[in-house]
């Protein structure tokens, strides 16, 4: 018996989840302003029918804790860190990057806090 082909999803979305119980000194991409944001996205992605070509992914912690709540977004040959999100970007995300092509710069990482890939050796 030979196996259908599954064709790959054109973006992963990986949505930080993490949350830290109160009084720890590092901010948590998930709080009680926050929490339903996962949910959001996916709601956004089936309403927009772009459930399947893009693959949300629920994760612990992205290593952004200052700029969160943050997703990470890797498309072919592409890799952004969308930062400080609220439900009104992550929907101007989904339209004009998912779908047109053209990441949200102002909602993107700084610069000076998403260098370069680190060499594996």
């Amino acid at each position: 018996m030979q196996m259908p082909t599954i064709p790959q999803p054109t973006y992963y979305i990986f949505k930080c989840e993490q949350s830290s119980p109160p009084g720890m000194p590092k901010p948590s991409c998930v709080n009680e302003n926050t929490r339903n944001l996962f949910n959001h996205i996916g709601q956004s992605l089936m309403q927009k029918g772009l459930m399947g070509p893009v693959q949300l992914i629920r994760t612990s912690c992205l290593g952004r804790c200052q700029q969160g709540p943050v997703m990470l977004v890797v498309g072919q040959n592409e890799r952004f860190m969308y930062v400080e999100l609220t439900p009104e970007k992550i929907d101007r995300i989904l339209d004009e990057h998912i779908k047109g092509g053209t990441p949200v710069e102002e909602y993107l990482i700084p610069e000076q806090f998403w260098g370069e890939p680190q060499p594996l050796n």
